[in-house]
């Protein structure tokens, strides 16, 4: 029996291993997580135990040790890779990776610099990290941690009950099997990719408030769901909750300007109101009412950023959606609605494993959400046939 862990944590945790990361027995399972998220590194660390895990590795980080390197550390800090970190990331490779989200103190990097916030990233180990995507070198999971700070930036008051719920229902975990619940749905997600990859898209067009922006896809784009498999094949959903579908799309073709429509959590600052023009594939300008410096300097930081690598497509029955809440967390806010990221292509939206030639290599990988019921989505073919594919927030094609 579990010493101080709730039904409901232990539930979590075990959907987490066995429907995230699909941890096999055998494997060594790398946690990392923030200190705050300790009970959950804790639950997740038992789950994979009785999943057969050999070992349970738990890396914790701490965002008050974060803030001391950017408002005082030496600039050569800010994106300095400790050699033992990167080697601990390399030695991943054939391992199950989960990693923790849910800002406990969301506006902790507030008041610091944003140029030097948008800069504190650790370069080397963004590589590897993106290398085991190209390589499909491990089986990964994401699952947020909710906390008083996070629930009182959402709601205006640290009820963390009702944060727990909402987190539940997007997890599905208010299902009497959460495990079946996820397959069902994974397999519902599938079946519309199939149906936007018989149409043979040559493009994307969205319209809505402020955006006017069509971006190009690849003749090996292929639209997926995040039920991703390793190179030895084993299964895995790589983020809980997920509600897309998404593809690669040809990084040298963005043409237009594309608006925010939900707050974006970066790099522990919030940017509000973002605005991006694209031309010739390339990010030419960044405009925000709060946070652009964040995202200048984010994408500053190596060539391709500037380069999308990701669209996706979510309608109006996505769980996170319904909720009608703003998480101010990546993980839950992309999957409310569409977005697009700037930075690197994930493996699974193309076919093949090589890059270039319209794959965007980066050691960034940004989500924000564009989507919403005033936003088109259309899909255009190479002899210009236009395919309208959501309409107030509504699926059009056949699933």
């Amino acid at each position: 029996m579990a010493t101080g862990l709730d039904e409901r944590l232990e539930r979590y945790a075990a959907v987490a291993v066995e429907v995230g990361a699909n941890v096999e027995a055998g494997q060594t399972v790398f946690i990392s997580a923030r200190i705050e998220h300790a009970p959950l590194a804790r639950a997740l660390t038992r789950a994979a135990y009785k999943a057969g895990a050999r070992y349970v590795d738990v890396y914790y980080g701490d965002q008050h040790v974060r803030r001391a390197m950017i408002e005082l550390g030496p600039d050569e800090a800010l994106d300095y890779s400790p050699p033992w970190l990167v080697e601990r990331w390399e030695s991943m490779r054939g391992g199950a990776a989960i990693a923790t989200t849910g800002d406990p103190e969301p506006t902790l990097l507030a008041d610091l610099d944003g140029d030097r916030v948008g800069r504190a990233s650790m370069k080397e180990l963004s590589r590897v990290s993106m290398q085991h995507l190209q390589d499909r070198s491990l089986n990964w999971t994401g699952i947020a941690f909710p906390s008083e700070g996070w629930a009182q930036q959402m709601f205006g008051e640290p009820d963390v009950e009702r944060l727990w719920d909402a987190i539940a229902f997007c997890t599905r975990l208010d299902e009497e099997d959460p495990v079946a619940a996820w397959r069902e749905h994974m397999a519902r997600l599938d079946r519309r990719a199939k149906a936007l990859n018989a149409l043979g898209l040559d493009a994307l067009r969205y319209r809505g408030p402020g955006t006017a922006l069509e971006v190009g896809l690849l003749e090996r784009t292929r639209f997926c769901t995040a039920l991703f498999h390793t190179a030895a094949g084993r299964p895995y959903t790589a983020n809980l909750p997920t509600e897309e579908v998404f593809a690669t799309p040809d990084a040298r073709r963005a043409e237009g300007v594309v608006t925010s429509t939900k707050p974006l959590a970066l790099l522990g600052e919030i940017v509000k109101g973002l605005q991006l023009t694209f031309e010739g594939g390339r990010i030419i300008d960044v405009q925000a009412d709060a946070g652009a410096e964040v995202v200048r300097a984010q994408i500053s930081t190596d060539d391709n950023a500037v380069h999308l690598g990701e669209v996706a497509l979510v309608d109006g029955e996505s769980r996170v959606g319904k909720t009608g809440l703003t998480f101010f967390d990546t993980l839950f806010d992309e999957n409310a609605t569409c977005h697009i990221a700037y930075g690197m292509a994930i493996p699974e939206g193309h076919e093949g494993d090589e890059t270039g030639d319209g794959v965007n290599v980066s050691t960034v990988h940004t989500d924000f959400m564009v989507g919403g019921p005033e936003l088109e989505v259309d899909g255009v073919t190479a002899d210009g046939r236009v395919v309208p594919l959501l309409r107030e927030d509504v699926w059009q094609p056949p699933e």
